[in-house]
């Protein structure tokens, strides 16, 4: 996943976003900071947003289940990820991966799960709070053995 590919996802959704939130076109261009000419023109299909709209789309509507279901069931994360690479370091707790989420290995009270739809990687401890998003495959498997060893640096 890269910034283009969330670009397309978030062009490809935005009618749709925007009437299961019960939006006018005009309401949808005011909260988003663009002319209604823009969003029609991305609702048609004619253009694609930048990447600032599309963020600000994933931010403003990240409890969207059609962006759940475009981007996986934590949207912003997806944006973090595709922005800074990889996110490592205990932060949000989760719910623990039980809908979205492939568990793909557990070593020393942590598991590796993979995102069913974004196909990103992730470690969460027991409590479920993650320690690693990324989409380095080799990257998340190495990470989670030094996590497992002790090694938490």
């Amino acid at each position: 996943m890269n910034k283009e590919r969330v670009i397309h996802i978030v062009a490809e959704k935005m009618k749709l976003i925007r009437t299961e939130n019960g939006y006018s076109q005009d309401r949808m261009a005011e909260l988003l900071g663009i002319s209604k000419k823009t969003l029609v023109q991305i609702e048609k299909g004619r253009s694609l947003p930048g990447w600032n709209t599309a963020v600000a789309v994933t931010a403003l509507f990240h409890q969207s289940e059609v962006l759940q279901n475009s981007l996986g069931d934590e949207p912003l994360e997806v944006i973090r990820l595709v922005t800074f690479d990889h996110a490592e370091e205990p932060y949000n707790r989760t719910m623990g991966g039980k809908v979205w989420w492939k568990e793909l290995r557990s070593a020393g009270g942590y598991t590796l799960q993979q995102n069913l739809i974004s196909k990103h990687f992730r470690i969460l401890d027991e409590k479920h709070f993650r320690w690693l998003s990324t989409f380095d495959e080799k990257e998340a498997y190495m990470r989670l053995e030094e996590l497992a060893d002790g090694k938490r640096a």
